[in-house]
């Protein structure tokens, strides 16, 4: 009794320190979160990319260019907390910026509006936006509406000697089958400039920090995959900056945006790849 009583009892102690060490989570929206094996069914559908007025599955960049990446928005209730006003400002300063990528966490709880209200935004910026999708945004079920106005949520996009490769880890894990999908992509990327994004961080601060994806193997599988052959692998959730170098890959996670206005802006050029943070 005393051992079944355990594991029923840490499960839950872990999910307690998990849910409360970083973004606010809505108990009965994560219950009730969509299985990645749904999402990855429609893994070939491009509705927000491919609509005629964007065509964002491909990019035509110059010898130097620069993107933004940030993360968690959770737009909520159809307000953006001046995602709109204050990216675009950071857009039209700066010519060079030719894409910008939002790791996930894009809405609170995937509400329809707030998915529609993103795609507004982003219709905004004058440049692709590349979205990925995070936990906030499977809530309550909500994922169909992601699926119905935005399309996949593990994508490739290519431009002039680059790839971006967008992941599923708005369960915390990615899977098998996404996992080989990864190696599948970077392999056939061999001498483009390959930037990774996705949602859940592979690395933490410190031992009681649970905000990461949950199986190590994976992480393993992901660091021997991308050594040598990734510049970047971006990610969110923890709501705060992580930087880690090993296999001449360096893995940043970013502050939020909602609160701290924080966004990263990636500089490509014929000597390298440099970033700088800023924020707003």
């Amino acid at each position: 009794m005393v051992k079944k009583t355990t594991k029923i009892i840490l499960p839950l102690i872990l999910l307690t320190i998990f849910c409360f060490s970083g973004c606010n989570v809505d108990w009965l929206g994560f219950v009730t979160s969509s299985d990645l094996d749904d999402r990855l069914k429609s893994k070939d559908s491009f509705v927000f990319l491919d609509d005629a007025s964007r065509n964002w599955r491909s990019l035509t960049l110059e010898p130097e260019y620069s993107f933004v990446v940030l993360t968690d928005t959770h737009i909520e209730d159809g307000k953006d907390f001046d995602l709109k006003d204050k990216i675009s400002k950071v857009i039209s300063e700066n010519a060079k910026i030719k894409f910008v990528v939002i790791l996930g966490d894009i809405t609170q709880t995937g509400a329809e509006k707030d998915i529609l209200k993103f795609i507004e935004v982003a219709d905004s910026f004058g440049v692709p936006c590349y979205p990925v999708i995070g936990n906030h945004d499977i809530y309550f079920g909500n994922w169909p509406y992601w699926r119905d106005n935005i399309g996949s949520t593990m994508y490739r996009v290519d431009g002039d000697g680059l790839a971006l490769i967008i992941l599923d880890s708005a369960n915390s894990f990615f899977g098998k089958e996404q996992l080989d999908w990864l190696e599948r992509q970077v392999n056939n990327a061999a001498g483009k400039r390959v930037f990774v994004f996705t949602h859940s961080p592979l690395f933490v601060t410190g031992p009681v920090d649970l905000q990461q994806i949950t199986d190590t193997k994976e992480r393993a599988r992901i660091v021997s995959m991308l050594k040598n052959k990734c510049d970047i692998m971006f990610m969110g959730h923890s709501h705060k900056r992580v930087e880690n170098e090993t296999g001449n890959v360096k893995y940043i996670s970013i502050e939020d945006f909602k609160s701290k206005k924080v966004y990263c802006l990636v500089s490509v050029s014929g000597s390298g790849v440099s970033y700088e943070f800023f924020k707003l």
